[in-house]
């Protein structure tokens, strides 16, 4: 499952784990990223960041920054941030 933490006009974390975390976990990831998750399944728009076949060494340190924090099963973290897209034409 991959719950979404952000702003979904600005900034997106996606958070990847097996299983929708205890509410002591839950309560750290928000105190990690200063936000709440976002109660959706799919986030509409362009977003710009990694592919989904490549772990980025910026998610391999916020990984561990959970475990570390006491929180495991968190697989993977990615941010992507969003574009606005411009038309040459506009």
């Amino acid at each position: 499952m991959i719950l979404f933490f952000g702003d979904p006009s600005l900034k997106i974390y996606a958070v990847s784990t097996p299983q929708y975390p205890n509410s002591a976990d839950m309560e750290k990831l928000e105190w990690l990223f200063g936000l709440k998750p976002e109660e959706l399944k799919q986030i509409n728009g362009l977003f710009v960041g990694p592919r989904a076949t490549m772990i980025t060494p910026w998610s391999t340190n916020a990984v561990e920054i959970t475990q570390n924090m006491g929180i495991m099963g968190i697989e993977r973290i990615e941010v992507f941030l969003k574009h606005e897209m411009q038309m040459p034409f506009d």
